[in-house]
């Protein structure tokens, strides 16, 4: 008997139910992620991207001033303003902000997947920009100040972290898809702009960010996938996702 691509469709879905093609989804999406930062931190290493990377950051600047990027005045300006939203500084803030509503809401195993993911994401940026020990590139000035190496970006790492992590956190507050599909977009043109804004500004090669991107990215679905493992033990933990929880 033959089956039709619906008819296989539905007895997979039967079988799995939407949780369990979500999680498949999730699993497949982090060992892409994954494979791909192995691939270019590899190529990184072995310097077969430093040709790209450095004329890239040559043709955001002036060909006869490499001082001065390119485009108007208010550019630069405005990219050090985006950059900083991926700063320690501020990503500690929303992190303090938001754990300070959770306290407030007391919704104790939510803020501590948010800040064993944050937190855990910050140690494993430190440990990969030793391993790799990428100086910062020096085929440009520098247009703003930087103190640890350069692969991967922290910026771009750090930023997906956070940002998608509470994005996903916000997503589940709401019913409506359209809603859920812009605050995740919102935290992922915020983690896009800081990552490019790295880039003009001079301070990161195109790889560091890409990597900073797929580490970033690869750490938000791990720990995805380690809270929905959490959720299924965890009555509690499924009541708050469900804003059950209340203050009393």
């Amino acid at each position: 008997m033959r089956l039709t691509s619906r008819a296989l469709w539905e007895r997979f879905h039967g079988r799995l139910g939407t949780d369990g093609i979500g999680l498949l989804a999730t699993l497949l999406l982090l060992v892409t992620v994954g494979l791909g930062f192995i691939s270019l931190s590899d190529d990184v290493r072995e310097k077969e991207t430093q040709h790209f990377d450095e004329r890239v950051l040559l043709s955001l600047r002036r060909a006869d001033n490499p001082e001065e990027p390119r485009g108007p005045r208010w550019l630069a300006e405005a990219a050090r303003d985006v950059t900083a939203l991926g700063s320690v500084s501020v990503l500690t803030l929303v992190v303090c902000a938001v754990s300070g509503f959770l306290v407030l809401v007391r919704r104790w195993r939510t803020l501590a997947l948010v800040l064993g993911s944050t937190v855990g994401g910050a140690a494993v940026n430190g440990i990969l920009k030793s391993h790799f020990a990428r100086p910062r590139p020096t085929v440009v000035p520098h247009l703003t100040h930087v103190l640890t190496e350069s692969f991967p970006s922290g910026h771009a790492m750090l930023s997906a972290i956070v940002y998608l992590t509470l994005g996903a956190l916000l997503a589940q507050l709401v019913e409506r898809r359209w809603l859920r599909a812009y605050l995740v977009g919102v935290a992922l043109t915020l983690t896009l702009l800081i990552g490019l804004t790295r880039v003009y500004l001079g301070v990161h090669y195109p790889t560091d960010v890409l990597g900073g991107w797929m580490a970033g990215l690869a750490w938000a679905l791990l720990t995805a996938v380690m809270a929905r493992g959490v959720k299924r033990r965890s009555p509690g933990l499924r009541e708050e996702s469900r804003g059950d929880t209340a203050p009393s």
